[in-house]
């Protein structure tokens, strides 16, 4: 497993070994002491799958109060994924980075808590999972318009498929009282 630095502190890509022979392949999606050891902190406590198809943006998510980390990875297709530090007071804050993940290449990327997140669908159809650090909870949830213009996020598209929620989502600079607060 290889553990690669993004830009942002914390976000970090994980390369499994994939073993593979005339029958397919193997490898592990997980392994708690081997990723804690490389910086992936938390106990994942929820797993997440969606299906959907391409152009489609989901996100900019996130949770106030209990914000989620995501080890997040591709089962079929590729996405766009999208993680951006929204903790006040943070080096880093309102940046953001992009990367390519499919189920070709196996790329895993933790997010850990405080960053929002995000993702575009490359192909015709993506299944994507992701495991939380905290559970889903809608009355703490709130989205951050996935074209906020103060954030600049390069996006693969220019006319995606978007939830009602997301599509109406506010802007960060509206949401300073929702923030987390960067703790160093």
């Amino acid at each position: 497993m290889k553990v690669l630095p993004t830009e942002l502190p914390g976000v970090v890509l994980i390369e499994p070994a994939v073993y593979r022979d005339q029958r397919g392949f193997f490898l592990e999606t997980y392994h708690a002491g081997k990723y804690r050891a490389a910086g992936v902190e938390g106990i994942f406590v929820q797993d997440n799958q969606s299906h959907s198809i391409r152009g489609t943006v989901r996100g900019l998510h996130a949770q106030r109060h209990r914000q989620q980390g995501k080890l997040v990875r591709v089962l079929r297709g590729e996405i766009f994924d999208v993680a951006v530090d929204i903790r006040r007071h943070s080096p880093s804050f309102r940046r953001w980075v992009g990367v390519r993940l499919s189920a070709e290449s196996f790329l895993q990327i933790y997010i850990p808590p405080g960053f929002a997140h995000g993702f575009c669908v490359l192909s015709e159809t993506a299944e994507v999972e992701y495991k939380c650090t905290e559970l889903y909870d809608p009355a703490d949830e709130f989205g951050i318009l996935w074209n906020d213009p103060e954030l600049g996020i390069t996006w693969p598209v220019h006319e995606p498929i978007l939830s009602e929620k997301d599509r109406t989502a506010p802007r960060l600079a509206e949401l300073t009282d929702r923030l987390p607060v960067f703790q160093s």
